[in-house]
């Protein structure tokens, strides 16, 4: 299990994990307080990577005051994504995407770190990037669009992220989990 709490507003996080190489499943909930003007919820969500760490399969359940949403999005074998909401299907290639990015969550950081081998034991040069197109999913309001994540690799275990809402610097472990994504979130 890992947990990690809100630094810029009441938030948690938590999320049991189950590794494999590079394949991930994981389980998590992310509880969110209402501030500035976003309102309160709670988003529980499963994730399941291939033995490559590429999302394969992702699903989340949104509950807000206004009302709750499902959403499931996974990859076909052409390399498409499949989005199903209330509102119907939509398939596209999200740019390329391999990964889901979610808003508010350092858990899906990980998915990218560790799979363009920025962790420290793998001797990735300072400066080195990777431009990572990902199926972006925004909280608490539940759009999802593509997106470009920007990963630098820093010095040690911290990697500069730029993204479509933030641009941040994040410290990770050994396995390419984050510990603390400057401004948003911070493992306790």
């Amino acid at each position: 299990m890992v947990t990690w709490r809100g630094l810029d507003a009441i938030r948690l996080e938590q999320v049991r994990l189950y590794v494999s190489g590079a394949r991930i499943k994981a389980y998590g909930r992310i509880i969110a307080a209402a501030h500035d003007d976003k309102e309160a919820f709670s988003a529980s969500y499963e994730l399941i990577t291939n033995d490559e760490g590429v999302t394969k399969r992702f699903s989340v359940h949104l509950v807000r005051a206004s009302g709750e949403s499902q959403l499931a999005i996974n990859r076909d074998g052409e390399h498409n994504w499949l989005v199903q909401t209330a509102d119907g299907t939509i398939r596209s290639d999200f740019n390329g995407a391999e990964d889901i990015d979610m808003a508010l969550s350092p858990m899906f950081n990980a998915l990218p770190i560790r799979r363009y081998a920025f962790r420290a034991g793998r001797r990735v040069p300072a400066g080195e990037h990777a431009e990572v197109p990902v199926v972006y999913l925004y909280l608490p309001e539940a759009r999802v669009e593509a997106a470009t994540m920007k990963y630098t690799k820093l010095k040690g275990n911290q990697v500069s992220l730029e993204g479509p809402v933030a641009s941040s610097t994040v410290t990770f472990d050994e396995n390419g989990f984050v510990i603390n994504y400057e401004g948003l979130s911070e493992r306790v």
